[in-house]
């Protein structure tokens, strides 16, 4: 397996101030999702609570949304537009006929809701602030899926989400491939002489770093790519762009002055869909199988724990570390002479797997690897996607 890294270009990072009142010219709000952290066992939703009984059955309550002063068109119908969440979905959902609603990180036009609607054409995209938000309100059955990025062919993985996943007990139950196509976008009337600046993320902005650089734009980190379109459009600045999503620049009326300025046209990310239950693996089609596991210190234990999948000729096509966060160091077991024992990182091991889990093949592989790892954990068995991205 070969890893591919990149250097981020230095960025400034800004807040995007965005007010929580739409103007009387764009009198079409859209809401985005926020949660408050938990609270012992309340569900508590960003800007409301919902009251539940002692079986935690939810009683009423309703979610205050905020206003964003752009939509995709003025002249689309209101109904067109996806609903407020409220708590009367947590009821009568995708059981009573209705679409599904999938969640993702950011606003209208950002990449992720693209894959979200690549992996469920008639769904209901809702917006949410962080990737923790997308967890809990699938969580809280305020939607039905998630569709969350994992990695991306130039960037490498976005490690937050491989947190998330052990944080949150959701399953992975498939995945989407999203290719990336950067343009550069700026108010109308503009030409790329007149920009000084461009506002994007910090992974867009380092896959353009070349690109950019020709321009003669200094770059400035903010949360995400839609979100600096937004931006630049809501305050019709003179003097910056974007780099964002040629889908964005129509939601919110931005020019594109520039197509497909990523330095790699090989740009790909790749994103999970999570849900509360785990689908039923088959063997009809390839399956990939998600993991995570934690090992003993010691000589030869990471080769012993793939060599389990190895010894079976099953492939391995993704593995990522990442730190045990409540133990980070522990003293080696070893003695040493009278001198202090030398101490270790613990961390565990993501490990995406060509194999469904109906197959005896993978049930042998992590019966074995279960006999020595500390712990072991089945994160989804999920149809792979063969699809050109």
């Amino acid at each position: 397996m070969a890893a591919t890294t990149i250097a981020r270009s230095a960025a400034t990072h800004v807040s995007l101030p965005f007010p929580s009142k739409s103007s009387p010219s764009d009198p079409s709000p859209k809401a985005t999702l926020k949660l408050f952290p938990k609270r012992r066992r309340c569900a508590s939703v960003v800007l409301a609570s919902l009251h539940g009984d002692a079986n935690g059955k939810i009683l009423g309550g309703a979610l205050e949304l905020e206003d964003s002063p752009f939509d995709d068109d003025a002249s689309k119908d209101l109904h067109t537009l996806p609903r407020p969440l409220s708590s009367t979905f947590v009821s009568n959902s995708v059981s009573e006929g209705s679409r599904l609603r999938v969640a993702y990180q950011g606003v209208r036009g950002a990449y992720s809701e693209s894959a979200a609607q690549k992996a469920y054409p008639n769904c209901e995209a809702v917006p949410c602030e962080q990737f923790d938000t997308a967890f809990e309100a699938v969580e809280r059955w305020l939607v039905d899926r998630a569709v969350l990025p994992i990695e991306n062919s130039l960037g490498g993985s976005i490690h937050r989400n491989y947190d998330l996943l052990l944080r949150h007990r959701l399953h992975i139950v498939g995945e989407v491939k999203l290719a990336v196509r950067h343009c550069l976008l700026a108010n109308p009337g503009l030409e790329i002489q007149d920009l000084k600046r461009v506002l994007s993320h910090p992974q867009a902005l380092a896959q353009c770093e070349h690109t950019l650089t020709r321009f003669g734009l200094v770059r400035e980190a903010v949360d995400d790519t839609a979100g600096a379109a937004k931006h630049v459009a809501f305050h019709k600045l003179r003097d910056a762009g974007a780099v964002a999503s040629s889908t964005a620049a129509e939601i919110y009326g931005l020019n594109i002055l520039a197509e497909d300025i990523q330095d790699d046209s090989d740009n790909v990310t790749r994103f999970l869909i999570l849900a509360r239950e785990p689908i039923i693996p088959g063997t009809d089609r390839p399956f990939k199988t998600s993991i995570v596991f934690s090992l003993e210190e010691g000589p030869g234990v990471l080769f012993k724990a793939l060599a389990v999948f190895a010894l079976r000729q099953i492939n391995l096509t993704k593995i990522e570390s990442r730190p045990l966060r409540k133990q980070p160091l522990r003293a080696s077991d070893d003695s040493n002479g009278g001198c202090p024992k030398p101490k270790y990182f613990d961390y565990l091991f993501y490990v995406d797997f060509e194999t469904s889990m109906a197959d005896q093949n993978a049930q042998n592989a992590l019966r074995h690897l279960r006999e020595f790892a500390t712990f072991l954990r089945v994160l989804g068995s999920y149809p792979m996607d063969a699809s050109m991205p």
